[in-house]
């Protein structure tokens, strides 16, 4: 599913943001607090920001004043993240939010001067090779700290398991690495491509798993993924189809019994020149 393609539903924002809050990397956040200047304001660009989410949940882990400039290029996404700003940082300091309409595969480092941090959340997975190079290039011009967050890692587990899950799986995997009007997006694959690219800057890399864990309590979200994820399998992989539909059945109807568990796999990386 591309969100860079088709637009991002603000509802599915919503939707997620729990099971992204809990799945990020607390560790990270805390690594990351601890290298942070101690006095001054910190100023945060925050890429492919969409409702905001990112800095609610980091904000206020953070110490000091912070001010965080979020890009995106859905206009409506930028009036969430301004009408829904993050808590006060974690010693109480003010935290403010500026929307900027921006497209972060163009980016210059001039358009993140005088940045401290730079922050992005399930977006690496939906560039290209070059777009990614671009953008980490334009963010490691800066030499300030980097959060890059909820990358799609690739491994999907659904409790009970049936044989057709792995099926499942790799044509999911094969759709988000599919050529599109522009280029191929890295999908599973960002993680590593990320990871190396900044490690050929002399930078420190930790990356750490940040996987969903979907229960009986995320069942919203579980059946809003789970059909996302077998539709675009089977639009990569048609033969798919003639099982889909009892399949989908059986696990919509664990889903609502409170029977399906599902683990999607993501992970977080944290970088420090």
């Amino acid at each position: 599913m591309s969100e860079r393609a088709v637009g991002v539903n603000p509802e599915w924002l919503v939707l997620r943001e729990p099971a992204d809050a809990a799945a990020r990397s607390a560790e990270l956040a805390r690594r990351l607090a601890r290298r942070l200047p101690a006095d001054g304001r910190l100023l945060v660009h925050d890429l492919g920001a969409g409702s905001g989410a990112l800095g609610r949940w980091l904000a206020p882990r953070l110490p000091g004043p912070q001010h965080w400039v979020v890009h995106d290029r859905d206009e409506d996404l930028l009036e969430l993240a301004v009408s829904d700003p993050p808590g006060p940082a974690a010693d109480g300091a003010a935290v403010t939010v500026e929307a900027r309409r921006s497209d972060i595969t163009r980016l210059a480092p001039g358009d993140l001067a005088g940045a401290g941090l730079i922050t992005a959340s399930a977006l690496l997975d939906m560039l290209t090779a070059d777009e990614l190079a671009a953008m980490l290039g334009a963010c490691s011009a800066l030499g300030c700290p980097m959060l890059l967050a909820l990358t799609v890692a690739g491994p999907v587990a659904l409790s009970p398991a049936e044989s057709l899950d792995a099926d499942v799986g790799a044509a999911f995997n094969a759709h988000q690495r599919r050529t599109t009007t522009t280029g191929r997006p890295l999908g599973p694959d960002a993680v590593a491509a990320a990871a190396q690219a900044l490690r050929r800057t002399g930078a420190a890399v930790l990356v750490r798993p940040s996987p969903w864990h979907l229960d009986a309590a995320h069942a919203d979200l579980m059946v809003e993924w789970f059909t996302g994820w077998l539709g675009a399998a089977c639009e990569q992989e048609p033969a798919l189809t003639a099982d889909a539909d009892a399949y989908r059945d059986r696990r919509l109807a664990q889903a609502a019994a409170g029977e399906l568990g599902v683990t999607v796999d993501h992970a977080d990386l944290l970088v420090a020149s």
